[in-house]
């Protein structure tokens, strides 16, 4: 069984330790009111949180698959009767559930659903489609073109900018909040 093995828990707890951290930093700083403040809609915020977590679990992804590449660290593929299980499987699976739980209702930013639902299932959908859209290449040509040319350059580039610019649009108020913040000691200073 993948999950007995360690090398099948890294990637996950690594992801979760960063988003975790992001929310720790979040809620127990000044940046506690901006947040509120910038995101008072919530399906501002889940769009946002998506994109964290979709940016987080590109990073983590990437490092691990250059690890693994390279021998580097504790870091191995992860296989089940001599079958390799790419990570895309994983965030076909989370996808499934993710939108299984927005079925229900669990989750979607609707008034009688719970807010923290709603955050979380915004992040491990934005996790969930790093999964699955980092292995694009591999779904679309149907061989695992991973480290060739065709599969590595366009879908690299397509997730990192794809991230980096969902995080850029739809976190511009908070962003924007944290620089007036930041300014806002200089500004008293000067005098009028």
């Amino acid at each position: 069984m993948p999950w007995m093995h360690r090398s099948f828990w890294i990637g996950p707890l690594l992801i979760a330790a960063l988003l975790g951290l992001f929310a720790l930093i979040i809620s127990r700083t000044g940046l506690r009111e901006i947040y509120r403040r910038q995101f008072g809609e919530t399906r501002r915020e889940r769009l946002f949180l998506a994109s964290v977590g979709f940016f987080t679990a590109v990073l983590v992804v990437r490092g691990i698959t250059i690890a693994i590449h390279n021998n580097v660290g504790p870091f191995h593929n992860v296989s089940m009767h001599g079958r390799h299980i790419h990570h895309l499987v994983w965030g076909i699976l989370l996808l499934l559930l993710v939108g299984y739980t927005w079925l229900l209702e669990i989750g979607t930013g609707s008034a009688q659903s719970w807010r923290w639902a709603g955050r979380l299932t915004a992040m491990l959908y934005g996790v969930a489609a790093a999964l699955t859209l980092d292995e694009f290449a591999l779904w679309l040509n149907l061989s695992d073109v991973y480290w060739q040319r065709e599969g590595r350059e366009s879908y690299e580039a397509l997730a990192l900018f794809g991230g980096l610019l969902a995080v850029g649009v739809f976190g511009k108020p908070f962003f924007a909040g944290i620089l007036r913040e930041a300014g806002r000691p200089f500004r008293s200073r000067i005098p009028r």
